[in-house]
Parts: C-alpha cells; sequence; structure tokens
C-alpha cells in the first residue's frame, strides 16, 4: 500500500513538472509572438509604396534620426544661400529674404532690418554689387537640444571693377518644428542667430 502511495506521489511530481513546463513554453511562445507581431508592424510602417509611371514601387521610410545632421546642415546651408545671396535688384532681395525668414525666427528679422536700416541692400543695387556665398562647412550638435551650430562659409562680392571675398561665422541654434511645409520642408527653426565675423580677406588665402 505504501509503495502504491509512493508511485502514485511520483506520478504527482512528473504530472506538476510537466504542467509547469508546458505553461512555461506557453509563455514564452506568446511572448515571442507578440514581440514579433510587433516587429512585423514596424517594418510594415517603414514601407511606403510610390505610384511612378503607373506603377506602385515599395520603398523603405529610413529612421529620421540616422538623417538628422544631414538634414540640419542643409537647413541651415539652404537659409543662409536664401539669406546671403543677394544680387542687384530689389525684387530679387526681397524674394530671397522672403523664403530665409520661413527658416528662422525674429533674430534674422532684426538682422535684415538692420541691414536695410543701414543702407546695406540700397548700396548693392546703386553700385550694381551681387553677392554669392560658399557654406565651407557647419558643425553641429545633435547630442543637446534646440541643436547649435556654427556656420562658416565665404562671401564672394563682384563689382564691375573688383571682386571683394569675406570670411563669414554664423552660430545659433536649431528648434524642430515637428511639421513640415512647402516654405520650410525640413521643418525645422532657426534661433538666437547673430554674425560672429564678416570681415574682408586676401582672395590668394581662398581654397579653389
Amino acid at each position: 500500500m505504501f509503495k502504491q502511495l509512493r508511485n502514485i506521489d511520483t506520478a504527482f511530481q512528473h504530472i506538476k513538472r510537466f504542467s509547469l513546463f508546458l505553461i512555461l513554453a506557453n509563455v514564452l511562445i506568446v511572448c515571442f509572438c507578440i514581440w514579433k507581431s510587433y516587429s512585423i508592424v514596424d517594418q510594415a510602417q517603414n514601407r511606403v509604396h510610390i505610384l511612378y509611371n503607373g506603377k506602385v514601387l515599395e520603398a523603405l521610410a529610413s529612421d529620421r534620426k540616422l538623417n538628422l545632421p544631414v538634414e540640419l546642415r542643409d537647413h541651415i546651408k539652404t537659409f543662409h544661400q536664401y539669406f546671403f545671396s543677394l544680387s542687384p535688384d530689389e525684387k530679387a532681395i526681397q524674394a530671397g529674404i522672403t523664403k530665409a525668414l520661413y527658416l528662422a525666427d525674429e533674430s534674422a528679422k532684426r538682422a535684415y532690418d538692420n541691414l536695410r536700416e543701414q543702407g546695406y541692400y540700397n548700396n548693392m543695387i546703386s553700385a550694381n554689387i551681387s553677392q554669392d556665398i560658399m557654406v565651407d562647412s557647419i558643425k553641429v550638435d545633435v547630442n543637446s537640444y534646440p541643436y547649435p551650430f556654427t556656420c562658416y562659409a565665404t562671401e564672394k562680392l563682384v563689382r564691375s571693377t573688383s571682386t571683394v571675398f569675406r570670411k563669414l561665422v554664423t552660430r545659433g541654434e536649431v528648434r524642430d518644428m515637428k511639421t513640415q511645409s512647402d516654405n520650410n520642408p525640413h521643418g525645422f527653426l532657426i534661433q538666437h542667430w547673430e554674425t560672429l565675423v564678416n570681415t574682408d580677406v586676401d582672395p590668394k588665402a581662398i581654397t579653389p
């Protein structure tokens, strides 16, 4: 009788261990299924379909964080090109400045107003001077927010009698607006923008 009871107890222990193992296996399978489902959904969300010439093409959308430094530098470069690329035409100047002001806050508007009050744009028009800008490099710190930057560029002022080069260094911060538009395709906004250096340089020192 005692032997029979021991057999029953041993069988119960086996059943208990088997049940615990089965429950644990089910929990692991459920967890794996949930993780896999989220992974599949995330991959599906990263796929976009493009209609091109009547054909549906599939493409993969990349994480914006991977392209953040590139987008920031392009936004900063575009702003400087709009703000500093000037021709001796009032409408052209106004058109460029208007585009630049969509990409920055009131600090850029103050800089524009100061130049206008100083007669800078009128002098360019009356003297028939054109101004181009070449952005040499842009340093952006993506580890802090708003993203601080320093822009190094060279201005080229072309007169009928001479050409003058200027070294330009500006700094500021970039804030993420979270929304894009036709006037601001990256959805960033430059703030606290200021010019640190804007001095004439020897043309021989300019790297071609």
